[in-house]
């Protein structure tokens, strides 16, 4: 196993925690108010929303270590332990947790089923309350673990997503972004656009229209790209697909998707996976590595995962 691979893996949990943390402070501001308050913001800062000292993660990262402790110590995917890990985690109180996905979880305390509290909670959501971006911001791990086994990587992302988020799209907005690090992590040139012809007819429409033009920038076709800073699941993949590809730095692309404002550290922290599978763990500054108290832990899950292979799925 190459020190490179290790790098892009320890690189997507590590930029994913970055660009959590910090966005954290600046999470429901616009960017108007956060030029006119930090200027450009490139150190972790403490305070502003959520009154937190300096790199402290929030759900985004919590919930993706969830799914990298429970793929480490199972060596695969074990969608009720997951849960089970999830469920553990709403009990400790965190001060960040979205409303579909406390409401699924909340099922899941009161007797429902892993792969029937999401669903029904969908079911029961209306339209614009039942997509949000909660399941992508914390879907990386998988990417690391079945990295050689597309097949699997698409069936265990959409499986872990309905457990709380179970609408196509933000199933198959996991799907094809799992895909993507994937293939960053294994040096597959056109990352995006390789896992976007594999997966384009499985693809919702409001998928499908939003990440196309992204791999049309990326062919130098001039498209039109205009991002949004909200909670919706597909705004918020291709705004961490198109900040991710397209900086000359993972720096460059954290900071960017921080400045959006509105869902900052979810947007930073799906841009910081992208970034990190891409530029490598050494890209991250160094500064924003030692503020997280998880990064050794993200590291060393980092390394465990890539022990997961296909003969484990």
């Amino acid at each position: 196993m190459g020190d490179h691979l290790e790098s892009r893996a320890c690189g997507t949990l590590l930029g994913l925690a970055c660009g959590d943390a910090l966005g954290r402070p600046v999470e429901f501001r616009s960017p108007h108010q956060i030029e006119r308050t930090h200027g450009r913001i490139t150190e972790m800062l403490a305070d502003g929303t959520y009154g937190k000292p300096a790199g402290t993660i929030t759900d985004d990262t919590e919930m993706a270590l969830c799914i990298a402790r429970s793929l480490a110590e199972h060596a695969t995917f074990d969608p009720a332990d997951v849960a089970d890990r999830f469920v553990a985690w709403k009990a400790s109180g965190p001060f960040d947790i979205g409303i579909m996905t406390a409401n699924a979880l909340r099922r899941i305390q009161n007797g429902e089923s892993w792969d029937e509290a999401g669903r029904r909670e969908w079911e029961l959501s209306p339209e614009g309350s039942n997509a949000g971006n909660g399941s992508l911001m914390r879907c990386a791990p998988y990417a690391i673990a079945y990295r050689d086994d597309p097949d699997e990587l698409v069936r265990v992302s959409r499986r872990s997503s309905s457990i709380t988020h179970a609408d196509p799209r933000c199933q198959w907005s996991c799907a094809l972004f799992n895909r993507t690090l994937a293939n960053l992590q294994i040096g597959i040139e056109r990352p995006l656009e390789t896992a976007l012809a594999d997966l384009e007819t499985e693809l919702p429409d409001d998928v499908l229209d939003a990440v196309t033009p992204v791999v049309e920038y990326l062919n130098d076709e001039r498209a039109d790209v205009e991002l949004a800073n909200s909670g919706y699941v597909v705004t918020t993949l291709q705004a961490g697909l198109y900040l991710g590809l397209t900086a000359d730095t993972a720096e460059e692309a954290i900071v960017d998707a921080v400045m959006m404002g509105g869902d900052a550290d979810t947007i930073g922290a799906v841009t910081g996976a992208v970034a990190g599978a891409r530029f490598g763990l050494d890209a991250l500054p160094d500064g924003w590595l030692e503020a997280l108290s998880v990064r050794s832990e993200l590291e060393s899950l980092g390394t465990d995962l890539l022990e997961i292979g296909p003969q484990s799925a």
